[in-house]
Order: C-alpha cells, then structure tokens, then sequence
C-alpha cells in the first residue's frame, strides 16, 4: 500500500519555487550512477559475471513517490549478458527488475520501502539493448528492435524508411519494453470511411508484436534460457503485456506505411459542449471522433474550455499548417511557464491546495496563449513529429487511468456519463474547501487489441492488455486524472471516480502504469479491486492462464516484487 497523506513540512528554503520544480524534475528523471569499487562488489555479490557493467544506482518513477537508494544495477551490453546477470540473480536468491526510462507511477518496477540491503538487481535496458533493422526477408514489413530503444528512436527509425505507426503514447523517452509491458497506447479509432492500412493497429503497441525474446525458466535444462516466442504461441500472449513478470530483451513488430498527419488545436469549445450527452448537437468529441478518428481533450480542473486536440491524415500540408519536421512542439507545455510554476511551487510548499482554480485557469492561458504564440494551434509533418509532445521536462503529476470498453456508438456517452459525474463531485468537494484535483481530466479514443492486425495466421491477444477484446465492444475510452502528489482528499476523491467507472461500465479496466485501486488514503491497496475487480475485467479464465503461464516461465519469481507478489495470483 502507498499512502498519499499530504506531508507540509517540506521546506524550500533558499529555494525558487520555479528552481524548486526543476530540481525534482530532475531527481526524478536521472537516476545517480555510482561505480561499484570491485572489492565490494566482490564481497556483496560474488560470482557476478565480471564482463557484465555493474554498479549502485538509485530509482526514482515518474513522479519521486516510489524512491529506493544505493541499488545494485547493471548495463548487460547485449542479451546474452542479460542471461549471465539473470542467472547469477537466480542461483544466489536475488530479484531481477528490468529498468527503462522509470516514466511510470504503479509500483511494478520498484516497490516503497525497497532498499539497499534487499537482494534486488536492477538491469538498465536503455544503455546497450537498443538495436533496430528491418527484416526485408518477408514481404510485409517487420522491425526488430531492442527493449531499450526509447520510442522516439524507433519512429526516427521507422520514419527514415518511409515506415510510421497510427498512434503513440506522447512521451518519446518511453522504452520500447516498457511501452509493451503495459500496453501502452496514442490515440485513435477509424474515421468515417477509413480504412486501416497494413502494418497499422488501432489497439496498443504490444498488438504489433510478431515474435519477442525473453528470459525464461527451462525445466528440461533447468536453468534460466533465452527464447524466442513466435506470436503465434500461446505463451506469446501472457508475455505481450507481461507487467513486469518477464524480461524480454527484443521484439519484432509489424510496421506499415508512415502518414503525415495535421494537428489542430484548440481552446473555444466549452466543456458542456464537447462532453454534451449523445444526440445533443454541436461540436461533440464524437463529432470529431468521425471526422478524423483521433483526438485528445485536456481538460484543466476548475476550468470550461478543454484544450482539445484533432489529428487528421494529411498527405499533402494544408495551407494554414506549420510544417514541423521535430517532435515536442508545444514548448509551453514541456516548460512550465512562471506563473504555472509559482502557484505549484506555493500550493506544495505553503499548503495553499484551495488555489487550485487559479492553477487551473493559469495552465489553460498557458495552453492557449502558447499555441497561438509558437504557433502550434495547426501544425503538420510526418506522423513521428506531431505525435511525440511530451518531454521529461514537462509538470510532473500524479496520474490514475481507466480503459472503458465500448461500442464505438457509446464513446459520446461514457464521456458524458464520466465528465458529469467527475464536473458534480469535484464541485461538492470545493464547496466544502476540498480541492482534490490541480491538473486535468485526459481522454483518449482508441481501437482494441484485435490479433488480426498482426496479419500472422493464429496470432494470439495479449492476455492482460487493458483493451483485450471483448464481447459487444469496439473502441476504448481512455480516462485519466491529473493531480499533485501530496494532494489533500485526492486519494478519496479518485476512489469515488474508480467505484463510480466499474459501478457504471461493465467493461471498465485499470491502465497498468498508473493509479488504481483507491481506498481513502491509499493507492494499489484497494483489495476489491485488486482481488476481484481486475482479475473480473478480464474473465476468470483469461486472468487464471495469464498468471499460470507468467509462473511457469518464471517458477522461482526472479522477475517479480511483493507487490506482484500479491497482484498476479490465480483467482
């Protein structure tokens, strides 16, 4: 369990507020590398495979909440030296937990409380895995890549040859692995009249998958081996969406033709509007959804007017756009203004959480001056450059996150039914002097996991993917909510949100890497919803053979944590 019980007594003393943020930005996003002096290293792990780097590092997720110092971490240099560290882990009782860029909150890497004296090895996968080339053998196209490529290096790749995906998480330091761990996802479904093009997915990244490489457990050898599972195997489909319970070192995706997609911005649509109940009229989000397919709304707390992004394929630049041949194009957004970093920087260290309206109000004048300013309000390039806009440099916040499997003919009305709901509590809560979110409502639109986009005959469907296919659904609604850590009432607030979606929506499922699971003033606690909700999300029978199969590769659990521990078990 973690709890978020807000702690004002931090100080800033000799501090800016502004220098205060970058600062933590900074201890959260670069880890403390320290050489391991070979007599100690000796001493505390003997027998360590000396070709291996080896050395202490401290870890820090996204947001600092979950922190360990004075790690034990190595930089394999290619898979077989990932091999020698995991069998060296196994043979002397310690714990694997494979790292990439850490841009995460759920305590799947790294759990509170873990530190320096427990027998965990961290294996750095962003230092040496990072291979990328084509397979030119087939006909259709295929990438073979390292697990700690960052996703902006795989689209520069892919991009190079002529190659793209439909959509991406909007981080670009994310790792390829632990973008397939968690299933991560961009935004978009079919417009109207679309139709999708070979190579491409709707779902998430770990639909694309072809084949992978892991590190498993061999009963007949026994001992740890390296394994290629085809997608076509069933035990592919416990590995595309794994959690942390697996180390996969490379993958072959299928790819296809890149598009130049538009992106158009903007800020004058009120809320009430945008998030109207279906039949309503006006520029609704489905609107948009069968217009273009791809959209994105940001809607900042305490706020009317969401700032709602609209992707659209553009082979040609339209007149009004930018042509933009870089990612990350909403600087604003990636450098927190003044003014956003002076209310954050008093609301954490004074306690002055009843500002939130004024944060809110402050981050949408940011988003809106900022995008006639840059210009970015209509910006257009190949897909890579309008996709990627988030760098590790932007606010760092606390995140939860749900997937609603619907119809696409639903979308419109789990967003109103959401936002409603979301709109009445968050105003009974400032009413009586609560202010339990500072950041925004996210929603995103995507397709489900469907096997056959993979055009590999018997393709599996990742097991624990959040949009696994299910009956009577064709489109995930994707919705988070954004607040600072240390928030008073946020955690109570967010567990109404979470009881309200699986009360509501049958087909509500939990986005691994962030929160869940809420009680009053904890995360990933809740143990309704660990024991009984997400494994009912999933059917009984799917969840069972995902964990059946996960402890068969990993019988001795080197690739795990106590919370997985507790998590993935047979239900």
């Amino acid at each position: 369990m973690v709890d978020h019980s807000p702690d004002n007594s931090l100080s800033t003393d000799g501090w800016s507020r502004r220098g205060f943020l970058r600062s933590a930005a900074a201890l959260a996003a670069v880890p403390v590398l320290l050489a391991a002096d070979p007599a100690m290293a000796a001493a505390e792990l003997p027998g360590f495979p000396a070709e291996v780097a080896l050395y202490r590092s401290g870890y820090r997720n996204w947001v600092g909440e979950i922190t360990a110092d004075g790690l034990w971490a190595c930089a394999p240099a290619d898979a077989g030296q990932v091999l020698a560290a995991v069998d060296w882990a196994w043979r002397n009782g310690w714990r694997v937990r494979a790292r990439g860029s850490s841009h995460g909150w759920s305590p799947l890497t790294i759990t509170e409380g873990t530190g320096a004296d427990d027998q965990v090895l961290l294996v750095d996968t962003a230092s040496h895995l990072t291979g990328l080339a084509l397979d030119s053998a087939t006909e259709a196209t295929e990438v073979r890549a390292g697990t700690g490529v960052t996703l902006e290096a795989l689209l520069t790749f892919l991009e190079g040859h002529g190659l793209g995906l439909t959509a991406a998480p909007a981080p670009g330091d994310l790792t390829l692995g632990g973008a397939l761990a968690i299933d991560a996802h961009g935004s978009a479904v079919p417009a109207d009249g679309e139709e999708p093009l070979p190579g491409h997915t709707y779902g998430s990244l770990s639909n694309l998958v072809l084949s992978l490489t892991a590190v498993v457990w061999d009963e007949s050898a026994g001992a740890y081996v390296l394994r290629t599972f085809r997608r076509d195997e069933a035990d592919c489909a416990a590995l595309l969406t794994h959690l942390g319970r697996a180390l996969v070192t490379e993958v072959v995706l299928r790819v296809g033709a890149n598009s130049n997609l538009r992106c158009v911005s903007r800020t004058d649509i009120p809320a009430a509007e945008l998030f109207a109940a279906p039949g309503s009229g006006g520029r609704t989000l489905d609107g948009f959804l069968r217009r273009s397919g791809r959209v994105e709304a940001i809607w900042f707390a305490f706020t009317e007017y969401p700032w709602l992004k609209e992707w659209s394929v553009a082979p040609a630049r339209p007149l009004t756009s930018r042509h933009v041949t870089s990612p990350y194009n909403y600087p604003f957004s990636d450098n927190v203004p003044t003014v956003v970093a002076d209310l954050v920087g008093r609301m954490v260290s004074d306690a002055a959480w009843y500002l939130a309206p004024v944060l809110g109000n402050a981050q949408l004048d940011a988003a809106a001056l900022g995008l006639v300013a840059t210009p970015s309000s209509d910006i257009w390039g190949p897909s890579k450059n309008t996709l990627l806009y988030v760098k590790p440099t932007t606010l760092r916040i606390n995140a939860n996150g749900y997937a609603v499997l619907t119809s696409r003919a639903d979308a419109q009305r789990v967003v109103h039914e959401f936002t409603s709901f979301y709109r009445e509590r968050l105003t009974v809560y400032a009413a009586s002097g609560r202010f339990p979110v500072n950041g925004s409502v996210e929603i995103r639109v995507t397709g489900l996991d469907e096997a056959s986009d993979a055009q590999l005959d018997g393709a599996q469907v990742p097991l624990l993917s959040a949009v696994r296919p299910r009956n009577g659904a064709d489109t995930a609604v994707w919705l988070d909510v954004l607040t600072l850590p240390g928030t008073p009432h946020a955690e109570a607030f967010l567990r109404e949100l979470e009881q309200f979606l699986f009360e509501r929506f049958e087909g509500t499922r939990v986005e691994w890497s962030k929160g869940w699971g809420y009680t009053e003033s904890g995360v990933w606690s809740d143990e309704e919803v660990l024991g009984t909700r997400i494994p009912g999300s999933f059917g009984g029978g799917v969840w069972d053979a995902a964990v059946e199969t996960l402890d068969r590769l990993d019988p001795h659990r080197v690739f795990s944590n106590g919370f997985l521990d507790g998590v993935l078990v047979r239900r």
